[in-house]
C-alpha cells in the first residue's frame, strides 16, 4: 500500500476500517481496553501505525476523557485520522520513557522480520507508563481464505484481498507471539487468541 495510486490507497483503507468494524478488530480492542483501564477514563494512549484513525475514533466513544496519539509514517493514510496526529517513524519514536498511559498496535508488527519485531515492542513498551497493548492476525487458513471467498458479495478492492492474504501468511501463532515478546524483554506478556476474529493480543503490563 506505501506505493500505491492515492485513491487506491485509501479505498482498502477504508477496506481495513470495514474489516476491523464488522470482523473482530475493534471487538479485541474493547475487550484489551475493559480489562487495563481499570475504571481510569482520562488516559493518554498512543497508537503506532494508525492509518486512518479508527482507534482513535473508537476509542472517543468508549472513552470520552481519554487522549489518543494517532501516529503512522505515510501521511495519505494519516490525512483522515484526527487529532492529535503526528507523521513520525515507528523505529525512531520521538517520545519519552512512560510519555503514554498505554502503546496501542494494530495489523502492524506482521509486516517485520521476528529481530525487528522484538526490537519495536521494546521500545514501545519503554514509551507505555502501563501497558503496552498489541492487537495482530492470527496465522490460519481460514482468514487466509476468507479474503477471496467473502470478495464477490463484500466487494473487497483487488489491494484489499492482495495485502490480505498476504498479512495472513506473514502473520502470528501465539506460541511465536510470547515468544518475540520474551526476546523483547516482556517476560510476563499475556498473549491470548480471539475467535472467531483470528486475532491475537498481547497485553504487557507494566
Amino acid at each position: 500500500m506505501e506505493h500505491a495510486p492515492v485513491e487506491e490507497a485509501r479505498a482498502n483503507l477504508a477496506d481495513i476500517v470495514r474489516l476491523n468494524e464488522r470482523f473482530g478488530g475493534h471487538g479485541v480492542l474493547r475487550n484489551v481496553l475493559s480489562e487495563v483501564v481499570n475504571g481510569d477514563p482520562a488516559f493518554t494512549l498512543l497508537d503506532i501505525g494508525a492509518a486512518s484513525g479508527d482507534t482513535a475514533r473508537l476509542v472517543a466513544q468508549l472513552y470520552p476523557k481519554a487522549r489518543v496519539t494517532s501516529l503512522d509514517s505515510n501521511e495519505v493514510n494519516l490525512a483522515e485520522a484526527p487529532q492529535p496526529k503526528l507523521l513520525a517513524d515507528a523505529f525512531d519514536l520521538p517520545f519519552e520513557p512512560d510519555s503514554f498511559d498505554f502503546v496501542y498496535c494494530s495489523l502492524f508488527l506482521h509486516h517485520f522480520e521476528d529481530a525487528a519485531v522484538s526490537k519495536l515492542m521494546a521500545s514501545f513498551y519503554r514509551v507505555a507508563r502501563r501497558a503496552l497493548l498489541i492487537s495482530d492476525l492470527e496465522r490460519h487458513v481460514l482468514p487466509y481464505l476468507f479474503f477471496p471467498v467473502t470478495k464477490p458479495f463484500l466487494g473487497w478492492r483487488r489491494m484489499t484481498v492482495h495485502d490480505g492474504m498476504t498479512s495472513v501468511r506473514a502473520a502470528f501463532r501465539a506460541c511465536e507471539m510470547r515468544a518475540l515478546a520474551k526476546d523483547a524483554g516482556l517476560a510476563h506478556a499475556q498473549v491470548r487468541a480471539h475467535r472467531p476474529a483470528f486475532r491475537l493480543s498481547l497485553v504487557a503490563m507494566k
